[in-house]
């Protein structure tokens, strides 16, 4: 499976790294059909087949998103005012605090296959390809530590549900650990599509296909089908510069980019305002 991502600055060395919404939800969709919907048939799944460890938790960790996704979806549809729809009000504000790139890391499921990265003509690929690595290695070393730091306060949230009201702040932390497996796998990942020495380059004077040295660093090799392309856009730069001011990209020339590139304008605005 290919995705498609969009690279631009967008204050000052705030760059925005994000992934193009796919509007499809075949894939989602086969992947709730894939996973158990209980305890039974997730037990049954578990100790019937001789999947490797690896296969057997990623089967868990799906089966507990797919309980935490429609949990959140019976809060979103409570009725004003009730006990959850306030709960729900607070998951909004608690996600709001989520950082951009935690959500981009989280968009590279483990079916993607290769990269498309779009990005604004003016720029150097070599430096759009430098600041992806970059990103992704960090992500892999920020968001390992965060994950071991949630396993570790699950057991303490747990002492909460002694109270009678729902426990929140296990919830929270159990969520949080999802999110930081699946950021640390998403970074991983792009890591490791872009860490490939195959690359292509994609210009509007025609294709030119470049050889880069091994990254034998980061036990990647040699492919005949190249991970990732690089989309240098015209059209991308264009809104840049219309866009551009003394603090960055305005408001209005972030929204244009995200209906031209169908991005999310809440967490490209977080990449603009964050430090």
């Amino acid at each position: 499976m290919r995705a498609r991502l969009v690279v631009f600055p967008v204050r000052g060395r705030n760059w925005c790294f994000s992934r193009s919404i796919d509007n499809s939800a075949s894939s989602l969709d086969l992947a709730s059909s894939q996973t158990p919907s209980t305890l039974k048939e997730l037990w049954r799944n578990i100790s019937s087949n001789a999947k490797p460890f690896n296969a057997n938790a990623e089967l868990l960790i799906d089966f507990v998103s797919l309980k935490m996704n429609r949990a959140w979806t019976g809060l979103e549809k409570a009725p004003p005012g009730t006990l959850k729809n306030r709960i729900h009000g607070l998951g909004l504000r608690l996600l709001a605090q989520v950082k951009p790139s935690e959500i981009f890391f989280k968009s590279i499921s483990k079916e993607v296959t290769n990269v498309e990265v779009t990005y604004p003509s003016s720029l150097s690929a070599r430096l759009v390809r430098r600041r992806l690595r970059h990103i992704a290695m960090r992500g892999t070393i920020i968001h390992k530590k965060y994950f071991y730091g949630s396993v570790s306060l699950l057991p303490l949230t747990t002492a909460f549900t002694v109270l009678p009201l729902p426990n929140i702040p296990f919830f929270w932390v159990l969520f949080r650990t999802y999110s930081h497996w699946r950021a640390l796998q998403g970074s991983e990942k792009l890591l490791q599509l872009v860490s490939d020495s195959s690359w292509t380059l994609n210009s509007g004077t025609g294709n030119v296909n470049e050889t880069k040295h091994d990254d034998s660093r980061h036990g990647i090799h040699n492919s005949a089908k190249p991970t990732w392309v690089l989309l240098p856009s015209k059209e991308l730069e264009e809104l840049l510069h219309r866009g551009d001011g003394h603090d960055g990209l305005s408001k209005c020339a972030i929204s244009d980019i995200c209906k031209v590139c169908d991005l999310n304008a809440n967490d490209v605005m977080k990449y603009r305002d964050s430090m």
